[in-house]
Order: structure tokens, then C-alpha cells, then sequence
């Protein structure tokens, strides 16, 4: 048995970009960094981050087009997939990317901070404060319940 499968968690490097094949499927193109924290040998802290190409078609590409931003969390699973082609000056060209069979969005980013880093698509934020709802101190009589 063999198995292409490949699971990523990272953030987008990039605002997805969606384009559409002669056949009028959508193609939607994202980069996703993974980072990992380890110690070296020599008990050093060391940092290593990947980048990732991500393609995902169909519908799904309209959606992540529409939802997704620079910056956010984001879960990939998918198939490793290698293209090659020859680029304009003869030479062959490779590129290697996750095909996408499913996105997860995680949180916004910069939610809590009010940043516009997700300013398209999202409504406006209230201007003023949201106000406490004041319920009147009422004593229950235990009695008085019917069940």
C-alpha cells in the first residue's frame, strides 16, 4: 500500500489568489509557514520555519479566496504533488505543493487587537461600548417551581 498524505498547521504568508483553468475550475494558490523549536546538540535553542505552496480547487478555493488572509491559522491536509516545466529561458522548472483535499480555518488574526488585517469581508466594528443587561433581583421560591 502506498500513502501521499500530508497534514500542515501554519500562517498564511500571503493573501490566497484565485485564478480559474480554461475549463472555468477554480484554482485558489496560498503559502503556509510552519515553524518548529528545537535543541541542538549542544543544548542551544534553534528555530527552523518551512514554506509551504498550497493548492486548492473547486469551490473550496472561492471560499478560502473569500475568508482568508495574511497572517491567519490555518490546517491543510492533502497529497504532495511535484510539477515540472520549461521556463522561458529553456531550463526545466520544479515546483512542489501540497493539493488540498481539505482547509481549516483557525482564529483571526489580530481579532483582539482590532487590527485591519481582515478588513475585507468583515462588518464593522460597533462604535460604542456593549451595554449590561440589568435583571431584576427577583428571590425564587423553590415551591413555586411545577416540576
Amino acid at each position: 500500500m502506498y500513502l501521499n498524505k500530508a497534514i500542515i498547521i501554519g500562517n498564511l504568508t500571503r493573501d490566497p489568489e484565485l485564478r480559474a483553468l480554461p475549463s472555468g475550475t477554480k484554482v485558489a494558490t496560498l503559502g503556509v509557514a510552519t515553524n518548529r523549536v528545537f535543541k541542538n546538540k549542544n543544548g542551544e535553542k534553534q528555530e527552523d520555519t518551512q514554506f509551504h505552496n498550497v493548492v486548492v480547487f473547486g469551490n473550496q478555493a472561492e471560499i478560502v479566496n473569500q475568508y482568508l488572509r495574511k497572517g491567519q491559522t490555518v490546517m491543510v491536509e492533502g497529497r504532495i504533488q511535484t510539477r515540472s516545466w520549461d521556463g522561458p529561458d529553456g531550463q526545466k522548472r520544479y515546483r512542489t505543493e501540497i493539493v488540498a483535499d481539505r482547509v481549516q480555518f483557525g482564529p483571526k488574526a489580530g481579532a483582539s487587537s482590532g487590527s485591519n488585517v481582515n478588513s475585507r469581508n468583515q462588518p464593522p466594528a460597533p462604535s460604542e461600548e456593549m451595554k449590561t443587561i440589568q435583571y431584576p433581583a427577583e428571590e425564587v421560591n423553590p415551591d413555586d417551581i411545577p416540576f
